[in-house]
């Protein structure tokens, strides 16, 4: 299998109600962690990079990916997290990410589609995917104990018109989660009652969850059941890889990379591996056996 768009990943979630996980990388060790365990688990991936995490890695870890990607045995999509400005998405594209996402869902109605649908021109061209958002994701901090900032539930007629006037390829809607992990004090509610109206609105376009961290089991596995067909994880299975590393530096200096890094990447790929399993992806890679290669007449 090989490189693929959102578009020929997700048709075939959507069908078989199932959902990709979308895991964010910005180093080598990321990369492995995600790419290793959803391969073990014979699931579909996404690997997501943001624009700030492509500040970090730079665009020549992109080929590193690319390769890693091509040589995998499970269809993968190389994607753009939250990209900031059509711009961005054009770096992007031009590194080779086979799906982008255009986040201006936090500007004014008129910005976010201008932008989207503009975004939406250029990467169609070569056979790229484009993710849009309507309404907004919450935000919890960077810290356990963060403050956290409501965000704004998506309406089945912002959907339904965003779709039509941008022709984007899949949406990310604000059904009540939060990036991040969520603060003690605070018990997520992810509306399933608004979902299912957003799924009736856009029946035909894979809807995203951003903020899948944190949030409880049964209500990711409720969202994926009933409709959500991609989920964003970073904050879980960073924090697990990031925890076993710290336990470690306590132990010794850490100062080897043999030592340091094998068993903080297995304390992620747990968390992986639990996550295909909740999205109900495990083994689900046969689907897509056959598939051809990403190609531009495939949007």
């Amino acid at each position: 299998m090989t490189l693929v768009n959102m578009n020929q990943l997700l048709e075939v979630a959507k069908k078989n109600n199932f959902a990709v996980g979308a895991y964010n990388v910005s180093d080598l060790e990321l990369m492995r962690t995600t790419i290793e365990q959803c391969e073990k688990d014979y699931a579909p991936a996404i690997v997501m990079i943001h624009p700030t995490e492509l500040r970090y890695c730079k665009d020549d870890f992109i080929t590193y990916v690319l390769t890693r990607i091509r040589d995998s045995k499970i269809p993968v999509a190389l994607h753009l997290d939250h990209g900031d400005s059509v711009d961005s998405a054009v770096r992007a594209i031009h590194d080779g990410f086979s799906s982008v996402m255009i986040d201006m869902s936090t500007k004014d109605w008129e910005t976010n589609v201008r932008e989207t649908a503009e975004t939406v021109r250029i990467a169609h061209r070569i056979g790229v995917s484009v993710e849009g958002e309507v309404g907004t994701i919450g935000q919890t901090g960077i810290h356990v104990e963060g403050h956290k900032k409501e965000g704004i539930y998506t309406t089945p007629e912002e959907a339904r018109k965003f779709v039509e006037e941008t022709g984007v390829d899949t949406l990310a809607v604000g059904i009540g989660t939060s990036h991040g992990i969520y603060p003690s004090d605070v018990t997520p509610k992810i509306r399933i009652d608004i979902l299912e109206n957003i799924v009736k609105a856009v029946p035909n376009t894979p809807l995203v969850l951003h903020g899948g961290s944190s949030n409880p089991d049964e209500q990711i596995a409720d969202a994926v059941k009933h409709g959500i067909s991609k989920v964003n994880i970073s904050s879980d299975y960073k924090h697990a890889y990031m925890a076993k590393v710290r336990e470690i530096l306590a132990e010794d200096d850490g100062w080897d990379p043999n030592n340091l890094f094998p068993r903080a990447i297995k304390a992620g790929k747990e968390v992986i591996h639990h996550k295909n399993e909740l999205f109900n992806s495990v083994g689900k890679a046969k689907l897509y056996e056959g598939i051809d290669p990403w190609r531009a007449d495939k949007i």
